[in-house]
């Protein structure tokens, strides 16, 4: 229609609330989309992280409230002044002055957000309006879908450990961010949402796009709540921040009706408070030393929050004090650089299923750790397990542990240093696990420098990793295709390495490459996209083009859904609603939204098309068809 939603304007507000305008709502969001939920993107969702969510807000719809707010959002606030957000990014106490989205930039200023993350609507105007008259101004980008808002906001919390904020408009705006929200609480991301809302003068009359969304996500969120008062704005945004980076981090949800928004008024913020480090208990950390000292063959676990926490450089201290076999797995990539002797992630099946001991530091026991089953194999008695966690109700209760300990995760890995004794050189269970690395590697020689046409997946790989730089961000958002990466890619550097998460959920991939083109500007942004992962997302290629965002988009197009077609064929003897197109042309999608691409059918062509995507200077797509018939070996399906 012309304009976001078919309404003359940006979600069809061209004035406050529509008033006077013809509203036809039949085009908002388009509800049929059909993100078909039986393709089953990884079948680990409501993999419950123990979040406490505060529900018990008393989720106020402040329907007719009297907030002591003039609620004439008509009357004359003036959109284009120049509001006074205080002074910069002041950490101490600040006198607000201006409407209420001038008070909601000027508190997430002082949390260090630099970027605004949304998809034009009325509802939120004031926001931008204090983005822009800001001083200095905070950057807006617009995106094409609000879950690529909220994605880049998580990735910009991921690659910064500070929270993202994403601002999105009323009711489907909000609605349609929810799947990436639930990302954010499962990956345990600092992110800030605030959505639009209704005017409280009008509400229960049928506002355009009225829906009291706080409900909505208070099971995926640490809080979620709604602030009626326009002087209460810079407060509760404040609120929100802090909440969203303490420990356990996760994402926060605000909404603000519209009323309050543009209402003029002066508010106190207070003084900046920061989350103080929890100290671990020293009596867990003896215990956990205790049970270092009589193992064999343990196994040190680092996942997401050791990075999201800043402790990778006590983990990697402590690995090498204590010569600990270490397997990394999420965001814990990296913190041991790829081809560190004590780097085992390619025994991984071995490490796990022999050890005595193991101890899983910053990730839930989940289905990607066997849910906390280690140990067993080949006859051998079950490991012990160990969960070190940045909070205590991230502690697993669903398995048997021997030790757990909690608190800020870099003083854990100090205090367990310190109080544990190294093992002896020469260990035979290191020795074997170095063994197992070296078969696996050169197990794989064949196959990453295969000629095979139609292409096997893990030549793209092999092409691949001879040209990444150490600091390279690498993005995965797929199925097969990105398992592979998660084998075949190890970061040379903590804090490179982007993915679902085991949520699960695909269409993260263009959000997570716009937060890390700007996080990392100089380096290297490689986003792998299965060919059905690209269908949720690569409208937002658009986006990349015209915020000047070069990055490189590799798609493994094996024509399928891998992870749906070969799992049906074994269980029912045939498959449907698994195919797509056969070499669809995703490189001229995005050559039509002002990209560049290239299709490769060749093994031999894959190497020089990668290096002319990253010496192009501009969103590439590098669209490789690859052979269907293979399927990625996994070892669980996540059920």
């Amino acid at each position: 229609m012309g304009t976001p939603d078919g309404m003359g304007t940006p979600d069809g507000m061209g004035t406050p609330d529509g008033m006077g305008q013809a509203h036809d709502t039949g085009q908002a969001h388009d509800t049929g989309q059909a993100h078909d939920t039986g393709q089953a993107h990884d079948t680990g969702q409501a993999h419950d992280t123990g979040q406490a969510h505060d529900t018990g807000q008393a989720h106020d719809t402040g329907q007719g409230n009297d907030t002591g707010q003039a609620h004439g959002i008509g009357q004359g606030h003036d959109m284009g002044q120049g509001h006074d957000m205080g002074q910069g990014h002041d950490t101490g106490e600040q006198l607000l002055s201006g409407h209420g989205g001038a008070h909601a930039v000027a508190a997430a200023g002082r949390h260090g957000v630099t970027t605004i993350f949304t998809l034009s609507g009325g509802h939120v105007f004031p926001v931008y309006d204090g983005a822009v008259n800001a001083k200095p101004p905070m950057r807006l980008l617009d995106v094409r879908h609000e879950q690529t808002a909220v994605f880049a906001a998580e990735g910009t919390a991921k690659l910064t450990r500070a929270p993202g904020l994403a601002v999105l408009t009323a009711g489907p705006g909000v609605t349609n961010g929810v799947s990436a929200i639930a990302t954010a609480h499962f990956n345990s991301s600092p992110v800030v949402v605030l959505g639009g809302r209704a005017p409280d003068y009008r509400w229960g009359a049928g506002s355009l796009q009225e829906l009291d969304h706080p409900p909505l996500l208070a099971p995926i969120t640490k809080r979620a709540w709604t602030e009626h008062a326009a002087a209460g704005i810079g407060a509760a945004v404040d609120e929100a921040f802090v909440l969203a980076g303490a420990p356990h981090r996760g994402p926060v949800f605000l909404d603000i009706p519209m009323d309050a928004l543009f209402s003029e008024t002066t508010a106190q913020l207070p003084a900046l408070r920061k989350p103080q480090p929890a100290s671990p208990d020293p009596g867990a950390i003896a215990q956990v030393a205790g049970l270092l000292s009589e193992a064999e063959r343990p196994v040190l676990v680092l996942g997401s929050d050791v990075w999201l926490g800043g402790a990778e450089e006590a983990a990697r201290q402590a690995a090498q004090t204590l010569a600990l076999p270490v397997i990394t797995n999420g965001q814990g990539r990296g913190v041991l650089p790829a081809g560190h002797e004590l780097l085992v992630t390619r025994a991984r099946s071995l490490a796990l299923g022999a050890a005595d001991l193991v101890i899983v530091v910053g990730t839930p026991l989940d289905f990607r750790l066997g849910y906390g089953e280690f140990g067993g194999k080949n006859g051998a008695e079950r490991a012990r397990v160990v969960h070190i966690a940045d909070a205590a109700d991230q502690v697993a209760a669903h398995c048997p542990l021997a030790g757990s300990a909690v608190g800020d995760l870099a003083a854990v890995l100090r205090d367990l240093m310190d109080a544990a004794a190294p093992r002896k050189p020469g260990d035979p269970w290191l020795a074997r696990l170095q063994e197992a690395v070296i078969g696996a590697m050169a197990a794989d020689r064949t196959l990453l420098a295969s000629d095979a046409s139609p292409v096997h997946p893990m030549r793209i790989y092999g092409e691949l990793t001879r040209i990444l730089d150490d600091d390279a961000v690498v993005i995965g958002d797929g199925g097969d295709f990105v398992s592979y990466a998660g084998k075949y890619v190890e970061p040379k550097r903590p804090g490179g390495w982007l993915d679902p998460g085991p949520y699960g959920c695909l269409g993260t991939g263009l959000g997570y490459a716009i937060a890390a083109r700007l996080a990392r500007p100089d380096a290297q942004v490689a986003l792998l996209l299965g060919d059905g992962a690209a269908g949720f997302s690569l409208m937002d290629a658009d986006t990349l083009v015209r915020h000047r965002l070069p990055v490189v988009m590799i798609c493994g197009n094996n024509g399928i859904w891998g992870l749906e077609k070969h799992p049906m064929q074994m269980i029912y003897g045939y498959d449907v609603a698994a195919d797509l197109q056969p070499q669809c042309r995703y490189d001229e999608v995005v050559r039509a939204l002002g990209g560049a691409g290239a299709l490769v059918t060749e093994p031999g062509e894959i190497g020089p098309a990668l290096r002319r995507a990253f010496d192009s200077g501009v969103p590439y797509l590098v669209n490789v068809a690859t052979d269907p018939g293979i399927a990625y070996p996994r070892s669980t399906t996540g059920i």
